[in-house]
């Protein structure tokens, strides 16, 4: 059987990357061993007036190199002789420095690292996810917890890596170079490819080609490419990122849809919610038992988040902190009515939204179509960006008027920047509600610690589209 492309592949990297920095090792010590042979023969002769043969010489240089003594030829009084062997003990020294971590370290890992899978397991029974990145985290999060077995087949081999070092099932390769990797696919439970829109399109057709009839997921970038997607084959395509910005969207304002903030759905007519608790709400500091929330409003309080840890609610001793968000589980039209009484959100001003990415502009976008007054911040700028500068400087927060706000939409493309500009907008306007995105859901918690009042990311959004199809 010929050699598989991949194989082939990792091979001739492997010659570019290590062998050919042990190749030029191996090519460069005999030099300098015969430059310093040479070298020391002329000091010797001139300079100590005591001559070494050219086989002495060498030897003296390779002891030198390898740091295993001169013998009884250690004794020179001219100071340039004493200076050329000090110089050349030095020259041998830095080899041994450099010789292990970046020639022969890096030549022995990649010779017996562990090779990557390049064929489908057995797909009976299991899901396979095209391309691994923050949108499909949550959903391998649920596959894992529900024991649904799954494979991830990735074409970046860093990512491959760190993916197996986590103890998923994953296989490297390439649908252009390696047409033959979907073996197998058509035994598959479900397919869903989170590839840029191209990529996600071949996948498709190479999957369907193969036999496949189950269901296809696919995550597009761009929604202009939902239908030609479903056209050659695609079950149903999401847009995380667009509705991602509906969601974001619709908690800033009432107007596109007054719903509980931070909904997620159990069923038709359940849902687990989390809100803050603002400190002029008639919930702060009180007990859960003075409150009777589940018999007044059939809400249950399941805990609070509180400095970002969470605290289960214990029983009716249970005191409500202000500032904590509160995670209450009931049918949602109750949800609504326990969310106004722990956030009694302003429905006036204009909406201020900060970053004008691909969420950022769905965003816009939606606010703008329902009536909003939205005020655009980005530190590029653009035609439909109002105030340009960079939303950590209270001169930027000024001029967008944020402390006039019905509320703050961060829809900043990197986590550390979006929590960090979280603290420093709450801290500038600690009354005017705050709503910011995230790409990882463990962040979550920590825009939330930092004074969020609704965090969502693009992986629990997709994750729940997904985990409900």
């Amino acid at each position: 059987m010929p050699p598989h492309p991949n194989r082939r592949r990792q091979v001739v990297g492997h010659f570019k990357r290590s062998t050919k920095r042990l190749f030029i090792l191996l090519l460069s010590l005999p030099l300098v061993i015969l430059a310093g042979a040479l070298l020391y023969m002329s000091g010797m002769s001139y300079l100590e007036h005591s001559p070494r043969d050219f086989w002495t010489s060498l030897e003296w240089a390779a002891e030198t190199l390898t740091t295993t003594g001169y013998g009884s030829d250690s004794h020179w009084t001219h100071p340039a002789m004493i200076l050329f062997v000090i110089f050349f003990e030095l020259v041998g020294m830095s080899f041994y420095v450099l010789v292990f971590p970046v020639f022969f370290l890096p030549y022995f890992e990649e010779r017996f690292e562990v090779r990557l899978p390049a064929r489908l397991p057995a797909m009976a029974g299991r899901v396979l996810i095209h391309r691994y990145d923050p949108a499909v985290d949550s959903l391998v999060e649920e596959l894992r917890r529900v024991g649904t077995a799954f494979v991830i087949l990735e074409q970046d081999e860093r990512q491959a890596r760190r993916l197996r070092d986590r103890g998923y099932d994953v296989v490297f390769g390439t649908l252009d170079e390696q047409p033959g990797i979907l073996a197998g696919v058509e035994a598959a439970q479900a397919l869903i490819t989170n590839a840029d829109d191209h990529a996600d399109a071949t996948f498709i057709m190479m999957a369907r080609e193969r036999g496949y009839r189950g269901p296809i997921l696919a995550l597009a970038e761009n929604p202009l490419h939902r239908q030609p997607m479903e056209k050659i084959g695609a079950t149903a395509v999401f847009t995380p990122s667009h509705v991602l910005g509906a969601a974001l969207a619709s908690r800033a304002s009432s107007r596109i849809s007054p719903k509980v903030e931070g909904l997620q759905l159990l069923g038709e007519r359940v849902g687990i919610a989390d809100f803050r608790v603002q400190s002029s709400s008639p919930l702060a500091g009180k007990r859960l038992g003075d409150l009777r929330l589940r018999a007044r409003y059939g809400a249950t309080v399941i805990g609070q988040w509180i400095g970002g840890r969470f605290a289960p609610a214990e029983g009716p001793e249970t005191s409500i902190e202000p500032g904590a968000i509160l995670v209450v589980a009931g049918a949602h039209a109750n949800l609504a009515r326990v969310e106004r009484l722990a956030t009694p959100l302003r429905r006036h001003g204009p909406i201020v939204v900060a970053g004008h990415g691909i969420v950022g502009r769905k965003v816009v976008e939606m606010l703008r179509d329902a009536g909003e007054t939205a005020i655009v911040i980005d530190i590029r700028p653009d035609a439909a960006v109002d105030v340009v500068g960079n939303v950590l400087e209270h001169a930027t927060l000024d001029d967008a008027q944020v402390r006039k706000a019905s509320a703050v939409v961060l829809a900043l493309s990197n986590d550390s920047a979006g929590v960090f500009a979280t603290a420093v907008v709450r801290d500038y306007a600690p009354e005017v509600p705050l709503i910011a995105r995230v790409n990882l859901a463990p962040n979550v918690a920590r825009l939330y610690q930092a004074g969020a009042d609704f965090a969502l990311s693009v992986g629990q959004v997709a994750g729940q589209i997904l985990a409900h199809h």
